[in-house]
């Protein structure tokens, strides 16, 4: 496999609106890096993909669901980087968007059921996989662990190198959506203290954000609720929110991840967390391929 040197650029551009109260805010811009291969998810890859290669595994075989923007990104860079992948999903088969992208982009598919996706986490559920693809790399589940976090480091590079461009000597902390905690996860690292990350908990505490976050680093983060009562849960005042925004600075959101993240830090600036002066960077994700399943 590979080699995979392509490092996508995300901009950093200022972002205006009406609730910030003088907190200054600017976007690193992941949505816009790859019409495919978009988001926090490429970068996920990358060390797991330099794992693959090294190992000498001819392609990569990893789990998701339906909508699984890291399935979508996985099998559109197997595609464009000519590598077989494989993708276990969670549930029966079902055609959704993403799932018609996943078969165009040439992923080979097998459905779990929700029982057997629920055995991902137990001794020895992949070596039936790996006695069925034996050349094929296992990735976790969202690109998670140890070497997801370390190729999310890069995006912290990238946003001080265009802090010039906002006329920003320096940055006061980072805030972004947290749905494995794997990205917050790189961003603590790269940051070795220098700034503190906080993660707006797209899902529900069960969901082990606090657990898979805290084995990778030690302080350097806080965490905050924002699953607004659970994992792709939504409600009238998150999707008018969403609305509201994106007439109002055209950034394109998601209600899963983005926009539950955007919506937390409103309601943290006007309970007073952020003072006039200081400034922020959100760190946008991507996902927005799977907004089609969602208006579907």
């Amino acid at each position: 496999m590979g080699p995979f040197d392509w490092l996508p650029r995300a901009p950093l551009e200022p972002l205006q609106l009406d609730w910030l109260n003088g907190v200054e805010l600017a976007v690193l811009r992941l949505d816009r890096i790859d019409p495919l291969i978009s988001g926090n998810k490429w970068f996920k890859l990358t060390e797991h993909l330099a794992q693959a290669r090294d190992a000498g595994a001819s392609g990569i075989i990893s789990l998701g669901g339906a909508y699984s923007n890291h399935l979508h990104a996985l099998a559109a860079a197997g595609k464009r980087f000519d590598f077989p992948t494989v993708g276990l999903l969670r549930g029966h088969a079902q055609d959704t968007p993403t799932v018609l992208d996943l078969k165009a982009f040439g992923m080979q598919l097998h459905w779990l059921g929700y029982g057997g996706y629920r055995a991902r986490h137990e001794p020895g559920f992949w070596l039936p996989w790996h006695e069925q693809y034996p050349h094929l790399y296992p990735v976790p589940e969202g690109g998670g662990g140890l070497a997801g976090a370390l190729g999310c480091g890069v995006l912290v590079e990238q946003a001080r190198a265009q802090l010039g461009n906002l006329g920003w000597a320096d940055y006061d902390a980072w805030w972004l959506a947290a749905g494995t905690g794997t990205t917050l996860a790189g961003l603590v690292l790269a940051e070795a203290g220098a700034h503190p990350v906080y993660g707006a908990m797209a899902v529900p505490d069960d969901h082990g954000v606090a657990q898979n976050v805290s084995d990778l680093v030690q302080g350097g983060y806080e965490l905050l609720e924002a699953s607004r009562s659970g994992f792709a849960k939504v409600d009238p005042v998150l999707l008018d929110f969403i609305e509201r925004t994106e007439q109002a600075c055209g950034m394109p959101l998601e209600p899963l991840y983005t926009g539950k993240a955007l919506l937390a830090l409103k309601q943290q600036i006007e309970a007073g967390r952020f003072a006039a002066g200081t400034r922020l960077i959100f760190l946008h994700t991507g996902g927005l391929q799977g907004r089609r399943g969602f208006n579907a």
